[in-house]
């Protein structure tokens, strides 16, 4: 019987880069001290990595779902359900979610600020969602959660509900906010619902005392709610149905918490978790020894600080997150490495140069101390193209952790 180990899927979003002017032609993952990343891969097997498919850009929450090992082409709900789980509600099969914006508009409706200013505050923002949560729109009741600056999330419950409609958020300012359509006569019903909320958010809202106040301290008034992303929650096997296994998310943002949720994952929560480089990394390496500790088979870990760099062209600060999420792994490895295998990859490439998500694969190095070490000695880029992976597809990540894990059965007799 093969021994049973925790299965650590570790990933730094949008950390797959191109080489940097300003990092004198290395990438990040080069320009970075990263002593025990580049353990992993030396005592390791390192690859590339297509996470969806050759030539196409993954969004953040398709690639999760594949390397959970669910085909986003047919598992993929959509971001609202995604992100309404990571908010803390409770969507359900059947349910319609959506991602949403607190905007300002002008009586006309025409769109002056798609994030009322981004600076909502979490006290305005338990205000502005006490007036929506809970309303009731025909036999549709509406569940609305406030999350951080302008965000929130939104589900519609009730019979006969589709997601094939548009948005109503036009994407730009100085236009009319969008009538919401229905794309098939099912959809009526719910564009009829979307559409009549929309209005109503705009009537609950405007006239509140504190939106009043934000005008006359020269702050736009967030006085509509915008739908976007509309999505509809399916019953899909669970992680622990397929596999058997317990599984943990630890990460900070909505849409891999909620990601995560959504094929079974607890949600451990950490103190000073953020998308930010300023998140408790201390933390996260704690909890994630304490989920090893305790039993768990599978802990998926994300940091968002990776990403939110490179979207900001910041190299310096990209190298920076790279570098304490280095150290974070140490800390894990000290305690608990004789006692896991290790995943460690990003979910896409996002280049500090372009700025957005782009199609070029990713590194990966994986790790245990049993497994036949290939010759790459750091990981990268270009070192890990030489590696024993060879070119590996999203899809591949959780059978390989798995079966190294001891958590996949014997094929055949």
């Amino acid at each position: 019987m093969t021994e049973k180990r925790a299965a650590l899927l570790i990933v730094l979003d949008g950390a797959g880069d191109r080489r940097v002017d300003e990092l004198g032609g290395e990438t990040p993952f080069e320009a970075a001290d990263t002593p025990h990343l580049d353990e992993i891969a030396a005592e390791g097997q390192t690859g590339l990595m297509n996470v969806i498919g050759y030539g196409q850009t993954p969004g953040s929450d398709t690639a999760h779902l594949s390397l959970f090992g669910y085909d986003p082409e047919h598992h993929y709900p959509g971001r609202g359900p995604l992100e309404a789980l990571g908010a803390g509600l409770d969507s359900r099969p059947g349910d319609v979610a959506f991602r949403s914006n607190f905007a300002t508009v002008t009586e006309d409706l025409i769109v002056e600020d798609r994030r009322a200013g981004r600076d909502i505050s979490p006290e305005e923002g338990a205000v502005l969602q006490e007036r929506i949560d809970g309303m009731v729109i025909e036999d549709v009741s509406v569940r609305f959660v406030h999350t951080t600056e302008h965000r929130g999330a939104l589900v519609l419950r009730g019979p006969d509900l589709s997601a094939d409609i548009g948005d109503v958020d036009p994407h730009e300012t100085g236009k009319k906010i969008l009538t919401c359509e229905a794309y098939s006569p099912e959809a009526e019903k719910t564009a009829r619902i979307v559409n009549k909320f929309v209005s109503m958010s705009n009537r609950l809202l405007k006239d509140l005392e504190l939106n009043k106040k934000r005008v006359e301290r020269g702050m736009p008034p967030a006085n509509i709610i915008l739908l976007r992303g509309p999505g509809k929650h399916e019953d899909i096997p669970t992680i622990k149905k397929r596999y058997g296994i317990e599984s943990a998310v630890i990460a900070g943002g909505a849409l891999y918490i909620g990601t995560a949720k959504y094929v079974g994952m607890d949600h451990i929560k950490v103190k000073g978790q953020t998308g930010t480089i300023e998140t408790n990394f201390d933390g996260i390496a704690e909890k994630t020894i304490e989920c090893i500790e305790s039993g768990y088979d599978y802990i998926f870990l994300h940091i968002k600080a990776t990403d939110n760099a490179s979207h900001d062209h910041n190299a310096a600060e990209k190298v920076l997150a790279i570098e304490k999420s280095d150290a974070m792994i140490g800390k894990i490895l000290e305690k608990v490495g004789n006692r896991l295998v290790v995943l460690a990859t990003a979910d896409h490439c996002t280049p500090v140069s372009v700025g957005e998500h782009t199609c070029d694969p990713v590194p990966v190095a994986l790790y245990a101390d049993f497994i036949r070490p290939d010759d790459v000695k750091r990981l990268s880029e270009f070192d890990a193209a030489h590696g024993a992976l060879g070119m590996l597809k999203g899809s591949d990540v959780m059978p390989l952790l798995l079966g190294y894990a001891g958590h996949i059965e014997k094929y055949g007799a």
